[in-house]
């Protein structure tokens, strides 16, 4: 088994005894992993070496979600994007006809959220939390953070976001087209 470098530049051991912040990089680089790996026609897909990996984590938030737990309420605006580290996620329609309210399930190294970067625009779905799930979050006042002191890494994070929100929207209008 080929085992992919390190974003923190050295290979980490499965187990290291110490910190926590120890276990936060190695819960962050299998989160980089998940996003890499991800082969969705909506993935992520900046472009972001190592370093930049590193220093984009400095910027995010990590959060637990119970299984049930609403992390996007459709109807309200949140200027956050989220990373799925770990679990799955359901994005659905409140006000869809029966049988047409889930829109996608999301697997480790999605993006949900990126809407929030651009418009303060309430969500269009609810994202829900299927099994015991780890995001990332960047949230707005963090991402201009980024813009004023890395503005090469905000563009890419922002081109990345950008490519999944267009191909979300492709695909909803492909299914409009089909369904007319």
């Amino acid at each position: 088994m080929i085992k992919a470098p390190s974003v923190w530049g050295m290979a980490l051991p499965k187990f290291l005894p110490g910190t926590r912040l120890v276990e936060r990089r190695m819960e962050f680089e299998e989160l980089v992993q998940a996003v890499q790996s991800l082969t969705a026609d909506d993935a992520f897909r900046a472009r972001l070496d190592a370093q930049q990996w590193r220093t984009l984590s400095s910027y995010l938030t990590r959060h637990e979600l119970p299984r049930g737990a609403e992390l996007i309420r459709e109807g309200e605006v949140d200027r956050s994007v989220y990373l799925l580290g770990q679990g799955s996620l359901q994005v659905f329609r409140r006000d869809a006809a029966p049988g047409a309210a889930r829109v996608v399930m999301l697997r480790p190294g999605a993006m949900v959220g990126e809407s929030g970067l651009f418009s303060a625009a309430p969500h269009t779905a609810s994202v829900e939390v299927m099994t015991a799930s780890t995001v990332w979050a960047l949230r707005l006042p963090r991402f201009e953070e980024l813009c004023s002191r890395m503005p090469p890494l905000a563009l890419e994070v922002l081109r990345g976001a950008g490519g999944v929100m267009a191909a979300r929207v492709r695909a909803h209008l492909t299914k409009q087209a089909a369904m007319a």
